[in-house]
């Protein structure tokens, strides 16, 4: 309010920026009476149209004939949804609801569902179907250490950890699949890179002639995303203060043996066929920045690093596994799988898995499976490198990690 003007943002639509009503005492004496005793947060409604003159830096004027007022806050509002007074991120993270009020959180979460739009476009694009796997399963994907355990009846069960089991076994019928999924993982991680529970962009190709062929798919897939970001979601980008770049293809590619010499030569040890660290990830993502490679792939995993799905190459200790690096920052892993049965059974053996507990997908092995492979985006980490983000609970709206099971 100021003198005899009540000015009125109201956020509620799609739109970044806010609906803002002028009203004047001397001009709408009624409706200045009612807007001046409004508290924030009121919810309502106005009937009116766009002013011809707009002197709103934050939104769109609009000169209004009614309010209706359908429902008022009973206690102030716990955070500040105008976006003056910062606010921890403990509690953005608990009042997000109603953060979305914001123009800045409320971007954020506008970019995420265009990622999700543009991968959906992309995939039809190119012939995949998409489709939807269980996500209580009798075994997981990527090992008993991340499990989450769930009653399922007389039965033992668990929360997906990925999709990429039921993904390998469609590729008997449907050649090329995709999922928007969430992952669950019981990682006892606290890091600003690490949620228990996730989203992923998962894809399954069939007859492919190599693990070029995946790769090439994520980063057409990657491309894509941003492209249809920077065209269509300009205001977006507008308000969080930020340009998403342009990315080009081919991304450059490292051997795992070149960016563990790298690390090296830094200081940073790597063991003996081990994953690299996340530290060594942001590390690496460093170096290469300066080389002038911001997004790269690391390719030629070794076999004790690498889950049992992914083909041995002859030596039998690099596989066809590769990871997708975005600023120092894993945001894909994929490769192409064993689709041999001999060598399926043989692979979980090495790694202590019980071929038992895998009947249902080895059995779909026996019936001629083509050459295949695949990839897992993440949604998250990939909206951290997009919009700077600096913890990846700012994008998703409902986080849960070892401390937070509600709301």
């Amino acid at each position: 309010m100021v003198g005899k003007v009540v000015i009125i943002e109201i956020s509620g639509d799609t739109s970044v920026k806010p609906s803002v009503i002028v009203l004047k005492k001397d001009r709408e004496p009624e409706l200045y009476e009612k807007a001046r005793r409004l508290d924030i947060g009121t919810a309502l409604c106005f009937e009116g149209e766009v002013s011809p003159i707009q002197k709103s830096k934050r939104g769109v004027e609009y000169i209004v004939k009614s309010i209706t007022i359908y429902s008022e806050p009973l206690e102030p509002l716990p955070v500040d949804t105008v976006g003056k007074v910062p606010t921890l991120l403990d509690t953005r993270i608990k009042y997000r609801y109603l953060l979305l009020r914001n123009p800045v959180e409320k971007a954020i979460f506008k970019i995420r569902a265009g990622i999700i739009e543009a991968a959906r476009k992309y995939f039809i694009s190119k012939g995949f179907i998409e489709v939807h796997t269980p996500k209580i399963v009798a075994a997981g994907a990527e090992g008993g250490a991340t499990l989450f355990p769930v009653k399922y009846f007389e039965q033992e069960a668990y929360l997906s950890q990925s999709p990429q089991l039921y993904k390998q076994i469609l590729m008997t019928g449907l050649p090329r699949v995709f999922e928007i999924t969430p992952y669950f993982r019981a990682e006892k991680f606290n890091t600003t890179r690490h949620l228990n529970e996730s989203w992923g962009i998962d894809a399954e190709q069939g007859f492919i002639n190599g693990v070029e062929d995946v790769m090439k798919t994520l980063e057409e897939l990657v491309c894509y995303i941003t492209d249809y970001l920077r065209e269509n979601y300009v205001e977006e980008q507008e308000v969080l203060g930020i340009e998403i770049e342009k990315l080009t293809p081919p991304f450059k590619k490292i051997k795992f043996e070149e960016a563990v010499d790298i690390l090296r030569s830094e200081g940073i040890e790597i063991p003996e066929g081990e994953d690299l660290t996340d530290a060594a990830e942001k590390k690496l993502g460093e170096i290469m920045a300066e080389k002038g490679h911001k997004i790269y792939f690391i390719i030629g995993f070794p076999w004790k690093a690498t889950g049992f799905y992914y083909m041995r190459e002859e030596d039998g200790y690099h596989t066809r596994k590769f990871d997708l690096d975005y600023k120092g920052l894993e945001i894909a892993s994929g490769g192409q799988r064993e689709h041999r049965y001999d060598k399926l059974i043989e692979a979980m053996k090495n790694k202590g898995l019980n071929p038992e507990n895998f009947e249902f997908y080895l059995e779909a092995f026996k019936y001629g499976m083509p050459p295949h492979g695949g990839f897992g985006l993440g949604i998250e980490r990939l909206m951290m490198k997009l919009l700077n983000l600096e913890n990846i609970r700012e994008a998703i709206i409902f986080v849960r990690d070892r401390t937070r099971i509600v709301p």
